[in-house]
């Protein structure tokens, strides 16, 4: 009960402070919606499809795994700021679970990417883009799993390079391959097949594809529970690496 206990009392407080300023889940939503108004409408000629609803079906899936990504990823630089102002520092005289400290910060990066993700689709829905209620929160159950994961290992880096400037292009380096190697802007079924190979090995490409088949109503697609169990399985090894980085630096 402490655990839980320690892990609600982070996350209010991560939240509260997150609530005070919430420019920054706007800030987060604008890039994907540029990209929903002004990217997303060359795909029905491009992709070959019937209708504007087929083109946003398979676009608007892969744009929220990328808003997890990224949101996930670049989460250390908050880490490192309260490094510096002391507040991790102060934690070592608190009886505050390590394992919650972590948590309770990357439970708030969840509820603000999936409140981002709620923002997205329900613009989606204007453009014709139709979901099943319970495949859509199946969908964002993946969602939260990635940005869990993205996010915790994000906490994880911070706390070994403590420094911005370290932490960006590391960021970046890993985040760019993972962009084009998922399928996220375009379904990887129109790469080479040397592509496709090479895709397989990158899991968030699993996460795409079972969350395509989910808003387009394929429940029972391999590529759903693949998807999920993956992103699962990551998503705790890296909760597991980052709550001992925690540790290492608060005791």
């Amino acid at each position: 009960m402490k655990f839980v206990r320690d892990t609600w009392l982070i996350f209010e407080n991560q939240m509260r402070l997150l609530l005070r300023n919430p420019v920054w889940v706007l800030v987060g939503v604008f890039q994907p919606v540029m990209y929903l108004l002004l990217f997303a409408p060359l795909l029905r000629p491009a992709l070959q499809v019937s209708t504007d609803a087929e083109a946003y079906e398979i676009f608007v899936p892969g744009m929220l795994v990328m808003l997890a990504i990224f949101g996930g990823l670049f989460q250390g630089f908050g880490l490192i700021a309260e490094l510096r102002a002391g507040v991790i520092e102060r934690s070592r005289v608190t009886p505050v679970s390590r394992l919650a400290l972590l948590l309770g910060r990357t439970l708030r990066d969840v509820v603000s990417l999936v409140a981002q993700a709620v923002i997205i689709t329900l613009l989606a829905l204007i453009f014709d883009l139709r979901v099943f209620l319970g495949n859509l929160l199946l969908a964002y159950l993946m969602l939260a799993l990635i940005a869990l994961m993205t996010s915790a290992l994000s906490y994880g880096v911070a706390l070994r390079v403590r420094s911005e400037d370290a932490l960006a292009p590391l960021m970046n380096t890993v985040a760019q391959p993972v962009l084009l190697l998922s399928g996220i802007l375009l379904p990887l079924t129109y790469a080479p097949g040397w592509l496709q190979n090479v895709a397989e090995w990158n899991p968030f490409s699993w996460a795409v594809d079972g969350t395509r088949a989910l808003f387009r109503g394929d429940l029972g697609a391999p590529e759903v529970w693949q998807g999920l169990a993956i992103t699962a399985v990551l998503a705790v090894l890296a909760v597991v690496w980052a709550a001992r980085e925690f540790a290492r630096s608060v005791r």
